[in-house]
């Protein structure tokens, strides 16, 4: 990969890992309500589920998922039904203590997992970085040396930059109204985000 080629991957990577989305708004409800370091275990699990994307893909599998209307399908109701059930779950959970102590860490790994799984619109992400990006006239696995400490360490700051946000405004929102209301404004992100996911379209290789 030539340096033109991987600055392009780089500022795709950039806007396809900082927009916020499911993922952003879990790093920040985890910053919110969890000691920081036990929240960066939620940026772990990103990191997990970007690790077996990017070899997914680089296998090719995620073009096969891509392609396949009916799995596509039942993978989106899955996931908006999820998403649409974390914002009810919490909107409804926000006029409570948040429960730090009763989160263990491997709850909160295996939860960010989940919401960094469940979209299926990262299908179309990951195709579409190496649809437009991959020489195929390059052996792939030399172009993933490349390609994944790049993506893998942007996402890292990307997310824990959300984590960091989360954590902030766990110490601003002192007040109890403020507290419930950003939690709330949380939560309605997860109905929005499992709404949209649940009317989208079938990806065609273009994030």
């Amino acid at each position: 990969m030539s340096f033109e080629a991987w600055t392009i991957f780089a500022l795709f990577w950039v806007v396809f890992v900082t927009t916020p989305g499911p993922n952003a708004v879990n790093c920040i409800s985890n910053g919110m309500s969890l000691p920081f370091p036990k929240a960066m275990l939620g940026v772990l699990a990103i990191l997990t589920q970007a690790s077996a994307f990017l070899i997914l893909s680089a296998l090719g599998v995620t073009a096969l998922i891509a392609a396949s209307p009916t799995g596509f399908f039942v993978a989106k109701l899955i996931g908006a039904g999820f998403l649409i059930w974390m914002g009810i779950r919490g909107w409804m959970n926000a006029a409570r203590p948040a429960p730090a102590s009763q989160r263990p860490a491997r709850h909160v790994y295996l939860h960010a997992l989940a919401v960094a799984t469940i979209n299926p619109k990262s299908v179309a992400g990951y195709l579409a970085a190496f649809s437009q990006f991959v020489q195929p006239d390059v052996p792939i696995w030399h172009q993933m040396a490349v390609i994944m400490p790049t993506a893998l360490i942007i996402t890292t700051l990307s997310y824990s930059g959300f984590t960091l946000l989360g954590a902030l405004m766990g110490r601003a929102a002192l007040g109890a109204v403020f507290n419930v209301w950003v939690r709330r404004v949380m939560a309605t992100c997860f109905i929005i985000y499992g709404v949209l996911l649940g009317t989208s379209t079938t990806p065609v290789g273009k994030g």
